[in-house]
């Protein structure tokens, strides 16, 4: 059963910029955390947790050691020849071949390593923070990320994007048009946003700067895309925190930012 402590709490007030998220069922206070709540008045949200709504896509599962071991040993993509050992400078490309590390496609994936690593970061900070739902979501698209490097190993099309029952279309119209969907303006993350904002947009950026690599490296085109989806999908999360769906209410700026290509 988790308990909450006064520093927790303290951190998640402050963050929070003078209100708290809601805590599930089970949950306990410390003594200090108790009067801490009375002595600012606050009486914490307890919620139970909330079932599966949408169906889960294959794809969006916990991560597994990716590379098979088994079969035929892999050849040189230079000289053609069997792979016994293999040479630091060198990687597995697919179940077949061993090529450079500096070969596009390996420096598209490890990109893609590094955005998934983004991601569960951002999933654990959320978590931190006690936004469940956040951090659920974000653990979706960490698992895309995997079904991208998989496409991709795998010479096969990647899967369609889906997060929190919505689809690749859904996701793009929201982005493009946030005031039609969700009643705020597009936005522009500031000093005094939340820390979970900044932290967002970073993976958001991230997102952006791998589909550029992408085009750069010639993979096929639909891993760009997939890319291209992602991307919006974090900024539909950044939009639904900034809005209060998530968590958080929290004050909207004025600010407004191109809409997003």
């Amino acid at each position: 059963m988790d308990v909450i402590t006064e520093a927790e709490l303290r951190e998640l007030w402050r963050n929070g910029q003078g209100t708290l998220p809601s805590f599930p069922a089970g949950v306990r206070f410390s003594a200090s955390a108790q009067d801490f709540l009375k002595s600012h008045g606050l009486t914490p949200t307890i919620v139970d947790a909330p079932a599966a709504a949408n169906p889960r896509a294959e794809w969006d599962k916990p991560g597994t050691f990716p590379v098979v071991l088994s079969g035929d040993l892999p050849v040189c993509s230079e000289c053609g020849q069997p792979v016994r050992r293999k040479p630091d400078h060198m990687t597995q490309l697919d179940a077949t071949t061993f090529a450079p590390k500096t070969a596009p496609r390996l420096k598209f994936r490890g990109r893609v390593d590094s955005l998934h690593a983004f991601v569960m970061l951002a999933a654990a900070i959320a978590r931190r923070y006690r936004l469940d739902a956040l951090a659920r979501h974000l653990d979706t698209l960490a698992a895309y990320c995997r079904e991208i490097m998989s496409a991709e190993y795998n010479a096969r099309p990647v899967a369609p994007l889906t997060l929190a029952g919505m689809d690749e279309v859904q996701l793009h119209a929201i982005s493009h048009w946030p005031n039609r969907h969700l009643g705020i303006d597009h936005i522009a993350p500031g000093a005094d946003d939340h820390e979970m904002l900044h932290w967002l947009n970073v993976v958001r950026t991230q997102a952006r700067e791998v589909e550029v690599v992408a085009l750069e490296s010639f993979v096929p085109a639909d891993l760009a895309h997939a890319l291209n989806r992602l991307s919006s999908a974090v900024y539909v999360l950044e939009l639904m925190f900034k809005a209060g769906k998530l968590g958080w209410t929290l004050d909207l700026p004025g600010a407004r930012t191109e809409a997003r290509r």
